[in-house]
């Protein structure tokens, strides 16, 4: 891996990630001849032309596409400047509906009021769909180079698509996958389910192939076993915890879990597991 003074990360050939605060969200940027495409659009409308810029300044090449691995707001409220571009945006066929469901409602109460939510920045945010929605696997040749675009069953979220560079051995994955810190069970998770769609994707992967992770850095698959491992334990404690008729707010927490993850994502993942079962 090499860097540069501008900071892009070279993870196969001609693939690159930036890891950009905060949230140290990792932003993809995969060359082809003729332009490069975007995977991720980050926190909100400065947020994406700082991408934008940083981009043209790197590579001295137009941006042609973006990617979205995923709906969460740390990833999509940059699409409006994409947009704006011209520059088309390829998400998940759920994303939509996602977007009605919890970012919303979410972006419309920090509008309303900046104080719940002050380090978010969104009061000139626009929510902005992909304008490509893709429901099945779809290969795309944006800049003159294959990109192969996965839909993941549900798991982070049920939005999740994956993106293979395969000349390059590199994909990204998304929260589905998480370096920094453990995964989060956020807005729209499938605690349950989570584990299995991991494996699923990581299945594809090879064992020389090269992962970036939605926050944090890249990985091999090796890496992915042990965090599916670690889900699976979750979504176990989940399971034994419903059966044995306890509540989300009182079961009582394993200690190895709580070595992982905070008790607030364990409490969201119960919740979200609950509801489930």
């Amino acid at each position: 891996m090499t860097s540069d003074a501008n900071r892009w990360d070279e993870v196969g050939d001609g693939v690159f990630v930036r890891r950009y605060e905060p949230v140290d969200v990792s932003v993809g940027a995969i060359v082809g001849p003729t332009g490069v495409t975007v995977i991720d659009t980050r926190n909100n409308p400065e947020e994406g032309d700082e991408i934008l810029r940083d981009v043209v300044e790197r590579f001295r090449k137009p941006v042609v596409a973006a990617i979205n691995t995923h709906a969460h707001y740390d990833h999509t409220f940059g699409n409006e400047r994409f947009a704006a571009h011209g520059v088309g945006i390829y998400g998940h066929v759920l994303i939509p509906r996602h977007f009605e469901q919890h970012e919303a409602p979410r972006l419309a109460a920090v509008q309303a009021d900046p104080t719940r939510e002050p380090d978010k920045h969104w009061a000139g945010v626009h929510l902005t769909p992909p304008t490509i929605l893709v429901d099945a696997p779809l290969t795309i040749d944006p800049g003159e180079r294959m990109i192969e675009l996965l839909p993941i069953e549900a798991g982070h979220t049920d939005t999740d698509l994956a993106v293979h560079v395969p000349d390059a051995g590199v994909w990204f994955l998304g929260d589905v996958l998480e370096e920094s810190g453990p995964p989060m069970f956020g807005s729209g998770s499938f605690p349950l389910e989570w584990p299995a769609a991991l494996r699923s994707v990581l299945g594809r992967v090879g064992e020389e192939d090269v992962i970036v992770p939605g926050h944090g850095a890249p990985v091999d698959r090796a890496f992915g076993e042990r965090q599916a491992g670690q889900l699976e334990a979750v979504a176990e404690f989940v399971r034994r915890a419903h059966a044995s008729g306890e509540t989300a707010d009182a079961a009582r927490v394993p200690e190895e879990l709580l070595a992982v993850w905070p008790e607030a994502q364990l409490r969201s993942a119960l919740r979200a597991g609950f509801a489930t079962l």
